[in-house]
């Protein structure tokens, strides 16, 4: 996102000693100094049928509505059936799937317009192997795991930096759960991704708005958590000259997210910079589902799309475990930290951190927006 007149967006970027990265595999803080600056290259918002084309201001790019509203039923389906599902995902045909458990379910799901597939392993199993997972190797940084809704499997991940002994306990734990979990690695180490869309600094440090939202008559934006617990007070400058807010409430590890009260004159619209002269208008929030096709905005990258690979993903840093996070295989780099996480006008995520770049592709994850709102009693503006 672009500051202009004091106004901002919703994106930015964070670059200081920020501790770490909710949901984050591993591996050292990516850390990048404010005086190296962004170099927010652009990147087309397209759905995968429709690369290189951008959608305009205020509109969705084709089919990304229809993918809205499967991703809005699966979610709602989920939700509904609490334990007795597995989780919900869009497959490949663009239709919104929700495990289940009996008929009934199965019968209620087809009649909300959704396909039921009876699930391979029970929640209760599901969740047995996650708490042993969590009691034999919390404490490895660099590993994480989610259940994967569509094979009813636990996806464990483990980046380069387990090796030696770490990964021999990893592997017999896995080993020990059977068939009910698939291996993972991850090249490289999994890293912060400390920078973002438009640009606030503070402290030697830039980092990255994620949404604008509104508490009462009050505005504030959210960015990640790692930010906030390293800045007090936020910037449109480097240079300190055009104040944005202060830091109000900040969590990581556990959360990352941070909630800022903007200055007076300094609060932006509820948008998303398209890097392309645009911006995407943002009315909403809601939770990502497996398989939604999605985007995000960074000040280095500019905006990149993919798809939710997992939802409620644990993931073991160096700081500390993060919970609840979304993975993607959207691409990020370092200064795209904490910025938007959206699907049309749709707000999802902020950028935590991943692994890999824009060049060869990587993994990404994202604390969930909705999860922030809540805590912070807050809205989208």
């Amino acid at each position: 996102m672009s500051v202009r007149n004091s106004r901002l967006r919703t994106a930015v970027t964070t670059t200081a000693a920020v501790a770490g990265s909710a949901g984050l595999l591993a591996g050292a803080l990516y850390v990048v100094h404010a005086e190296s600056g962004a170099g927010g290259k652009q990147a087309s918002l397209a759905g995968d049928a429709q690369a290189g084309r951008q959608a305009p201001a205020g509109q969705t790019a084709p089919g990304e509505a229809v993918t809205g509203q499967a991703a809005a039923t699966a979610a709602r389906l989920a939700h509904r059936l609490g334990d007795r599902t597995t989780g919900a995902y869009i497959d490949s045909a663009g239709r919104p799937v929700v495990t289940v458990t009996n008929e009934a379910d199965a019968a209620t799901v087809r009649a909300a317009g959704a396909v039921p597939k009876m699930t391979r392993r029970s929640p209760a199993e599901l969740r047995r192997v996650t708490a042993t997972l969590r009691s034999s190797f919390a404490d490895i940084p660099g590993t994480g795991w989610a259940v994967d809704p569509a094979t009813s499997k636990v996806t464990v991940w483990t980046d380069s930096s387990v090796t030696g002994a770490r990964m021999a306990a990893v592997q017999r734990t896995a080993r020990q759960m059977g068939t009910a979990v698939r291996m993972v690695r991850f090249p490289g180490r999994l890293h912060t991704l400390a920078l973002g869309g438009d640009a606030i600094f503070g402290q030697g440090a830039r980092c990255s708005l994620g949404f604008n939202v509104r508490r009462g008559r009050q505005d504030f934006f959210l960015t990640a958590g790692h930010c906030g617990n390293a800045v007090r007070n936020w910037t449109a400058d480097a240079q300190g000259a055009r104040p944005l807010g202060t830091t109000v409430q900040s969590s990581f590890p556990g959360n990352d997210f941070a909630l800022v009260q903007v200055q007076r004159g300094a609060a932006g619209a509820g948008a998303v910079n398209l890097y392309n002269g645009q911006a995407r208008d943002i009315t909403q929030a809601a939770e990502a589902v497996v398989g939604q096709r999605v985007a995000r905005s960074g000040s280095t990258t500019g905006v990149h799309t993919g798809r939710v690979l997992a939802t409620n993903a644990t993931v073991n840093f160096a700081e500390g475990t993060v919970t609840g996070m979304i993975q993607t295989n959207v691409c990020a780099e370092p200064g795209d930290s904490g910025g938007p996480l959206f699907a049309g006008t749709t707000a999802l995520g902020l950028t935590s951190g991943g692994s890999g770049d824009c060049r060869t592709g990587g993994v990404t994850f994202f604390q969930p927006v909705t999860e922030a709102l809540r805590a912070f009693d807050a809205q989208v503006t």
